[in-house]
C-alpha cells in the first residue's frame, strides 16, 4: 500500500510540474514542487531497490511487471521520437532516455547471466 501511495504522489507531482491547468506557479512554489518530486522519486526508488520476492510465483510476477514497465516506457519514448520527427525537432532527452533504458537493460542482463 505504501508503494502505491508513493507512486501516486510521484505521478501527481510530475503532472503538477507539467502544468496541465496552464497556471504558472510562483517560483518558490515551483521549487517546492520540484523538491517534493525528487523526494518522492527517492521513496519510490527505495521501494523498488528493497523489494524482495517470496517464492517462484512472486518472482515471476515481479519479473513480468518489470518487463511491462520497461516496454511501456520504451514505447512511450519511441512514440515521442516518431511524433517529434514529423516536425523535424526530435528532443535529445527522448533519445537519451531511450538509449539509457536499453543499454542499462542490456548491461544488467549480461551481468546477471555472467555473475549471478
Amino acid at each position: 500500500m505504501k508503494e502505491i501511495l508513493a507512486s501516486c504522489v510521484l505521478v501527481g507531482l510530475v503532472v503538477l510540474i507539467l502544468n496541465p491547468f496552464h497556471f504558472w506557479m510562483p517560483m518558490p512554489l515551483h521549487m517546492m514542487v520540484l523538491g517534493a518530486t525528487i523526494a518522492a522519486f527517492g521513496v519510490v526508488a527505495g521501494f523498488v531497490v528493497r523489494e524482495r520476492a517470496g517464492d517462484e510465483r512472486d518472482i515471476a510476477h515481479r519479473m513480468r511487471a518489470g518487463r511491462v514497465a520497461f516496454l511501456a516506457g520504451t514505447a512511450v519514448l519511441i512514440v515521442g521520437i516518431v511524433v517529434q520527427s514529423f516536425t523535424h525537432e526530435v528532443d535529445s532527452w527522448l533519445v537519451g532516455a531511450l538509449t539509457i533504458m536499453v543499454v542499462t537493460k542490456m548491461l544488467a542482463r549480461v551481468y546477471e547471466d555472467r555473475y549471478l
